[in-house]
């Protein structure tokens, strides 16, 4: 389903006009299949949430290439009902002037154009992420940490995508949510047969959910291992950094 190859990112370091350059992600591969969901953990700054932005084509690589369905996913085509995303800040994620059913029409629309069938997709996906039709009037300033982020996974499942970044998803909401985040995300999964790619520094999260784990490190992938054995990981680096999330 998505397949990345050999995909680099520069950034360029200090002033304006400096020409000093700096190598964020290094010569990274891997392949997500059809309903599958993938971890990638690290450390701060070790480029999880770069690639995420690559694989989005919110950025492009400086070399390599990532393609969905065999297609680049820089072609906005490529993704347009097939890939979306849930991030970090869902204050931000949602226009503060929509309505949650005006920020849930957004993709449907992309599919469907009769007023009555989009409602009816609204009321259904509010229902599926554990939300009533009572909230289709609020805005995102009425709503909980938990139930804005349920509003954004309502809109990112809306047009059944194959795929759906899950950049840090979870992580600014309280513990006892984030349970129940994984809980809705692991149903939808099976419902609909979602591949995910999980940034997360949450190894406990990355194990509930995830199929496989990738292991960051300075920007290169330090060991892929299936999330079934993870406690047997060959490196050094990767036993430290799970004994550190798991301590943290």
């Amino acid at each position: 389903m998505l397949i990345v190859e050999g995909v680099e990112k520069v950034y360029k370091t200090g002033r304006l006009f400096s020409k000093e350059k700096q190598k964020i992600l290094k010569n990274i591969s891997f392949e997500c299949k059809s309903g599958e969901c993938i971890g990638i953990i690290g450390e701060s700054g070790s480029g999880k949430s770069t690639l995420g932005r690559l694989l989005i084509g919110i950025e492009q690589p400086d070399a390599g290439r990532i393609l969905f369905e065999g297609r680049s996913v820089n072609n906005r085509l490529t993704r347009l009902g097939s890939i979306s995303a849930v991030f970090q800040d869902y204050k931000s994620s949602i226009n503060p002037f929509f309505t949650v059913e005006q920020a849930i029409i957004e993709p449907i629309r992309v599919k469907k154009s009769n007023k009555i069938e989009i409602e009816s997709r609204v009321d259904y996906l509010l229902n599926q992420v554990g939300l009533d039709s009572s909230y289709k009037e609020k805005y995102p300033h009425e709503l909980s940490g938990g139930q804005v982020q349920r509003v954004c996974i309502a809109r990112a499942i809306a047009t059944e995508p194959k795929c759906i970044l899950l950049d840090e998803a979870i992580s600014s909401l309280d513990v006892s949510v984030q349970v129940q985040i994984l809980k809705l995300l692991k149903e939808l999964k099976e419902i609909y047969r979602i591949g995910y790619i999980f940034i997360t520094h949450d190894i406990q999260a990355a194990a509930y959910i995830c199929d496989r784990i990738i292991i960051f490190k300075n920007g290169k992938i330090e060991e892929t291992v299936e999330t079934s054995n993870l406690k047997n990981v060959q490196s050094e680096y990767a036993r430290e950094l799970l004994q550190k999330l798991i301590t943290f």
